[in-house]
C-alpha cells in the first residue's frame, strides 16, 4: 500500500509539474511566434495603406469641447531610419545619468529616449534600448501632454504646437528647459520640463490669461503607442496598458483584451497613474492631484492602428489677468524595484509598486526577490545570491524537512515488518491497511514525509521562477564561465558538443551543462532511496530525471542552478539524517545495480 500510495503521489506532482510548464512555458512560445508574424503582416499592410493614401499629412479632425484630440493615425510611416526621424524636427536634447534623447518641439512631445544602463542583448557593442521614439516610425511610442479649448481659448497647445525655446537648450537634472507658446486669444503657456538622475519627469505648465474675459480649458495627457512588444507576454507576466485610478484601483488590460473592447473609461479619480508597461519598460502619467480627471483606455483603428491610454481633467478656469498651474509626472524607464518603491513613497503615488507585476503570490515572490538582491549586495552576483538563498531557505525548513527525513529513515528500519503483514495479510487488504496504520503508529512514522522535501520546493521554485522572469535586476545578471544571463536558458548544449560543433540546434536540443547538472543531482537524490519492487514505479524513478532535464533546460539558468544546488544540499541532508538514524542508504548499492548484468531467464 505504501508503495502504490507514493507512487500515486509521484505521478500527481509530475502531472502538475509537467502541466504547468506547458501553461507557462510552451504555450507562450508557440503564441509568441504567432504573434511577431501578425505583427510584421500588419506593419506591412500599414506601410502600404499610408503609401496609398490620397492626403497622409492630413491633420487630426478638431476635438469636440472637453474630448481628447485623438493621435495622428493616418500619418505616413517613413522608411528613413531613426536619425532622419528624429532629424525632421526641431529638438531639445535630454541628457541625464540613466537616460539620453529629445523632446520634439512640436507637440512638446517625449519622443526620443534611450536607456543608458540597458542594451538589447549580453553584448557589450549591443546597442541601447530605444523606449520611446518618433510617430513616423513603425515603433513609434511617445507621451504627450496638452490641452483642450474652445472658442473663447482659442487655439491651445496640442500634437501640432511648435514652441519656443527660452533660455537653456538641453535637459538635464540640474536644468530644466522652458519651452512657450502664445495663441491669438491672449493666452500664453509657459512650459517646464524638469527630470531626475533616474527616469522622472516633470511636466509643469502656467497658463498666462492676459485677455479680457475668463476662459475655460482642459489638460490631457496620452501614451500612445503603435506597435506591440516583439516578444508575446505570458500568463505570469502582464504587459500592455495598466493604471491604479479611482475606486477600482489596478486596471491591466492586454493588447489583445483592448482591441476586443474598443474603449474602456473607469470612474473619474483624483490621484493615481496609468500607462503602458512592458516586461522591463514603462511609460506612465501620474496627473495633478489638484484637478480631477478622467482616465481612458483606448485601440483605435483609424489609419494606423495604435493603443493609448490618457487622462483629462475637468476644466481648469483662469479669470482675465490671472494664471493658472497644472503639473504631470511622467514615468519613463526601466521598472527598477527600488527606484519604483522610492518613488511610490517619496512622490506619493498611490500603489506605484504595481507596476512590477508581482503576481497573486506576491506575498512570496517579493521576500524571495529582497533577499536574493540583499544578497547581491554582499556577494556582488546574482548567482552567489541564489545559492546563498537556497541554502537560508533550506536552513528555514530544516526542522520540517529533517523530521521528514527521520521519518522515512525509520521507513527503512521497519520495511522487513512492513513485508510480513504484507505477507500475512496477502488475502485481506482491510487487515493489511489497520496492521500497517498500527505499525505506522507504533513506530511514530508518517507514511507521507518523503512528499514534504519536494512539496516544500514548489512554492519557492515558482516565486523564484517569477523572480527571474520579471525583475530587470535579473536580466543580463551573469554568473560564471558561460552563464552571462541568469535570466535566459544555458546557451550550451550537449548535441553540438557545447559549441564545439559549428551546429544551430532546435530549441527542445538545447540541453546545456546546467540542465545535465541538475539531471544528475536529481537521479542521485532518487537513488538515496530504495528502488521501488514495482516494474512501473521503477521505471518512473528511473526515467524522470531524464525527463526533467529536457523539461528544465529551456528554463531561465538562474532557476536550473537553483536547483541543482537544492538537489546537492537535500542528498547532503537526508544523507546525514539517514546516519544518524541508523538507516542504510541506497546510494551505492542502486548505482551498483545499474552495471550488474541481470540474470537470463535460462539462469
Amino acid at each position: 500500500m505504501e508503495n502504490n500510495r507514493n507512487f500515486f503521489i509521484t505521478i500527481a506532482l509530475s502531472v502538475l509539474i509537467l502541466t504547468l510548464w506547458q501553461v507557462f512555458y510552451m504555450n507562450p512560445r508557440v503564441e509568441q511566434q504567432r504573434e511577431a508574424a501578425k505583427i510584421e503582416q500588419q506593419r506591412v499592410e500599414e506601410q502600404k495603406k499610408a503609401a496609398e493614401a490620397a492626403n497622409p499629412g492630413a491633420g487630426t479632425p478638431a476635438p469636440a469641447p472637453g474630448t481628447i484630440p485623438n493621435a495622428p493615425g493616418g500619418d505616413t510611416v517613413t522608411a528613413a531610419g531613426r536619425d532622419q526621424a528624429l532629424a525632421a524636427s526641431k529638438r531639445v536634447k535630454i541628457d541625464t545619468p540613466s537616460l539620453e534623447g529629445s523632446i520634439n518641439l512640436t507637440g512638446a512631445r517625449l519622443d526620443d529616449l534611450k536607456l543608458k544602463h540597458y542594451t538589447e542583448t549580453v553584448d557589450k557593442n549591443s546597442p541601447e534600448i530605444e523606449l520611446l521614439n518618433p510617430q513616423a516610425l513603425p515603433t513609434g511610442y511617445f507621451a504627450e501632454i496638452g490641452f483642450v479649448g474652445n472658442d473663447k481659448t482659442g487655439t491651445v497647445p496640442g500634437a501640432e504646437t511648435v514652441w519656443n525655446v527660452e533660455g537653456n537648450p538641453t535637459l538635464t537634472p540640474s536644468t530644466p528647459v522652458t519651452l512657450t507658446y502664445t495663441n491669438d486669444k491672449g493666452l500664453t503657456f509657459k512650459r517646464i520640463f524638469s527630470v531626475d538622475a533616474n527616469y522622472m519627469f516633470t511636466v509643469s505648465d502656467t497658463v498666462q490669461n492676459s485677455g479680457s474675459s475668463a476662459v475655460s480649458l482642459f489638460n490631457y495627457g496620452r501614451v500612445t503607442r503603435y506597435d506591440k512588444p516583439a516578444v508575446a507576454s505570458t500568463y505570469v507576466l502582464h504587459e500592455g496598458l495598466i493604471g491604479v485610478t479611482g475606486t477600482e484601483g489596478l486596471a491591466e488590460y492586454k493588447y489583445a483584451k483592448i482591441e476586443s473592447d474598443k474603449q474602456i473609461t473607469p470612474g473619474k479619480s483624483t490621484d493615481g497613474w496609468l500607462g503602458i508597461t512592458d516586461k522591463y519598460w514603462a511609460v506612465t502619467l501620474v496627473p495633478t492631484e489638484k484637478q480631477p480627471f478622467q482616465p481612458r483606455y483606448a485601440f483605435f483603428e483609424d489609419g494606423r492602428h495604435r493603443y493609448q491610454s490618457d487622462f483629462l481633467t475637468d476644466a481648469i478656469n483662469v479669470e482675465a489677468g490671472q494664471s493658472a498651474t497644472v503639473e504631470t509626472e511622467i514615468f519613463a524607464g526601466a521598472k527598477e524595484v527600488a527606484k519604483i518603491n522610492a518613488y511610490e513613497a517619496d512622490r506619493h503615488i498611490r500603489q506605484f509598486n504595481l507596476l512590477i507585476d508581482w503576481g497573486w503570490f506576491y506575498f512570496i515572490t517579493k521576500p524571495m526577490f529582497w533577499l536574493i538582491d540583499t544578497l547581491y549586495k554582499f556577494f556582488g552576483n546574482f548567482g552567489l545570491a541564489i545559492l546563498a538563498t537556497t541554502v537560508i531557505v533550506k536552513a528555514i525548513f530544516f526542522p520540517l524537512a529533517n523530521k521528514s527525513y527521520a521519518s522515512m529513515a525509520n521507513m527503512k528500519k521497519v520495511q522487513p515488518k512492513m513485508l510480513e503483514i504484507r505477507e500475512k495479510y496477502a488475502d485481506d487488504k482491510m487487515k493489511q491497511q489497520q496492521a500497517m496504520m498500527e505499525l505506522y503508529k507504533t513506530e511514530k512514522i508518517n507514511p507521507l514525509a518523503g512528499c514534504w522535501p519536494v512539496a516544500l520546493q514548489i512554492p519557492v521554485f515558482f516565486s523564484l521562477y517569477k523572480v527571474l522572469y520579471i525583475t530587470i535586476e535579473m536580466r543580463h545578471a551573469p554568473f560564471f564561465g558561460w552563464i552571462q544571463d541568469l535570466a535566459a536558458p544555458d546557451p550550451t548544449s550537449l548535441f553540438n558538443l557545447f559549441g564545439l560543433i559549428p551546429v544551430t540546434l532546435p530549441h527542445m536540443l538545447m540541453i546545456g551543462v546546467w540542465p545535465l547538472i541538475m539531471g544528475v543531482t536529481m537521479f542521485l537524490q532518487m537513488r538515496m532511496n530504495p528502488t521501488p519492487p514495482d516494474p512501473t514505479q521503477a521505471a518512473i524513478f528511473t526515467w524522470m530525471p531524464v525527463i526533467f532535464t529536457f523539461m528544465m533546460a529551456g528554463f531561465p539558468a538562474g532557476l536550473v542552478i537553483y536547483w541543482a544546488w537544492n538537489n546537492t544540499l537535500s542528498i547532503l541532508q537526508q544523507g546525514v539524517i539517514m546516519k544518524r538514524q541508523g538507516a542504510k542508504i541506497e546510494l551505492w548499492d542502486n548505482l551498483m545495480a545499474l552495471f550488474k548484468k541481470k540474470p537470463s531467464p535460462a539462469e
